[in-house]
């Protein structure tokens, strides 16, 4: 017999940790060569680590919602031959994650004299932690968080845990220390002459209290929903949303796939969407306007070589992600074609690779698939822009003819590019998104792909 030790594989370039979401197989079970051991996830993408030697599990070295380092040994696999070397085991503690230190801002109270509020609000951070007068479990990396924030337990113990069996996840005390911090930094209101009840002012730091009637039901959000619903916050508290518009005729773009859907499918197996066209139009404005492609770090502007283009994809649970199509201005119309095939695919079958999601330069939304026609999207930070496509109309429209004009029936559809105005200005956000309706109203009706 040997011993085999199962890492953490390797998960992408900027993928550096993951959290251990399930134990598929527990101590004792014996494993197929491929067979999935344990379930984990990374910001964005959940995935199956599978065993590549057959035998039997003897040893867990990591617990659920623990966070492990991409290489650490996470499972030691007794295996069936032995011709396979013995390996010395090395069962090491996982290393403490280290969480910045947040420096809690006083808060201001002018005119107004209740001291006892203001020691309400004010937290304390040099309180140790006593875990043993608990019967709550927390995991090693919690402990440590709530020790170096100087957490309290009976602050611990209030947290709403939305792990396994409602334990306390890292996830759940970075959100608690969100809230505290904005707690810490608000400054209430001064008005000369005028004092508010200690009610009043402790309501304005809470948060709305919601009417539950009995016939309502209670959804807890998970995971994913969870890390989309911090990520569109934080876009909003970061940068200043502006949204342009611009009506397109896409007339020409459509009688062409029309033309050559069918023999598409027929030569390449698949089918020829427009969402690729709308981005190899993103990529050449792209190229003509290249400070739309940027990211903000504090007062220095990153501008991107890559063009790396994101594509939101509803997934069947509801909620969204967002694979990125790398280099996408040097693919042609039918790379373009078959890589958003994949993705999307692969997104909905929750195959992505974690790499998959990460590295985007600039982010496309087809809405249009919904039926809507126009819309304000958020900015996928650290991004600076947004692109929004509505659904393709047929509608009267005036057209210029060297004869006069004309009434017609035309396909027309609005572009909606929501961009950070701490950035990207007026003139560039609108000249951008007029660029990528020029490219779709210019398209080649006799193109071959």
């Amino acid at each position: 017999m040997a011993l085999y030790e199962l890492v953490l594989p390797k998960m992408g370039e900027s993928v550096a940790e993951a959290t251990i979401i399930k134990w598929v197989k527990q101590a004792g079970d014996l494993i197929e060569i491929d067979e999935s051991v344990l379930e984990i996830a990374t910001d964005k993408v959940d995935s199956e680590v599978p065993s590549p030697v057959a035998g039997k599990l003897i040893k867990l070295l990591y617990k659920e919602e623990d966070v492990v380092q991409v290489g650490a040994v996470v499972a030691v696999i007794e295996t069936q031959t032995d011709s396979e070397a013995q390996v010395e085991i090395s069962i090491q503690e996982p290393e403490e994650t280290r969480v910045e230190e947040i420096i809690p801002v006083d808060v201001s109270i002018e005119n107004i004299n209740i001291p006892e509020v203001k020691d309400e609000i004010t937290l304390d951070k040099t309180k140790s932690v006593d875990f043993n007068t608990t019967d709550r479990f927390y995991s090693p990396l919690v402990k440590s968080m709530a020790a170096e924030e100087g957490i309290s337990l009976s602050e611990l113990n209030s947290i709403n845990g939305t792990g396994s069996e409602g334990r306390v996840t890292k996830q759940d005390v970075l959100d608690h220390i969100k809230i505290n911090k904005t707690q810490d930094n608000y400054t209430l209101p001064s008005q000369k002459g005028i004092s508010e009840p200690a009610e009043a002012l402790t309501s304005k730091l809470s948060s709305p209290v919601t009417s539950v009637s009995g016939g309502d039901e209670i959804i807890e959000m998970d995971r994913m929903r969870r890390l989309i619903a911090d990520h569109m916050l934080m876009s909003k508290q970061t940068s200043a949303h502006v949204t342009s518009f611009v009506e397109a005729d896409v007339t020409n773009m459509v009688k062409w796939r029309e033309r050559v859907k069918s023999g598409f499918e027929k030569r390449e197996g698949e089918k020829i969407t427009f969402t690729p066209i709308f981005i190899e139009a993103v990529a050449k404005a792209i190229k003509d306007l290249p400070m739309i492609n940027i990211s903000v770090n504090g007062t220095q502007i990153i501008k991107k070589l890559d063009i790396n283009i994101g594509m939101a994809a509803a997934l069947p649970s509801g909620n969204l992600i967002v694979p990125v199509i790398k280099n996408a201005d040097q693919l042609n119309l039918l790379g373009l074609t078959k890589t958003v095939n994949d993705l999307a695919t692969r997104s909905r079958q929750s195959k992505l690779k974690p790499d998959e999601t990460q590295g985007g330069t600039f982010t496309l939304t087809n809405i249009g698939t919904f039926g809507n026609v126009m819309g304000t999207p958020i900015i996928n930070q650290p991004q600076v822009a947004i692109l929004a496509i509505g659904a393709i109309k047929k509608k009267p429209a005036v057209i210029e003819t060297e004869y006069g004009d004309v009434i017609a029936i035309r396909h027309m559809m609005f572009l909606s590019l929501t961009y950070d105005h701490r950035v990207v200005d007026g003139s560039l956000g609108g000249s951008f998104v007029r660029k990528v309706a020029d490219y779709l109203e210019a398209w080649d009706i006799n193109r071959e792909i």
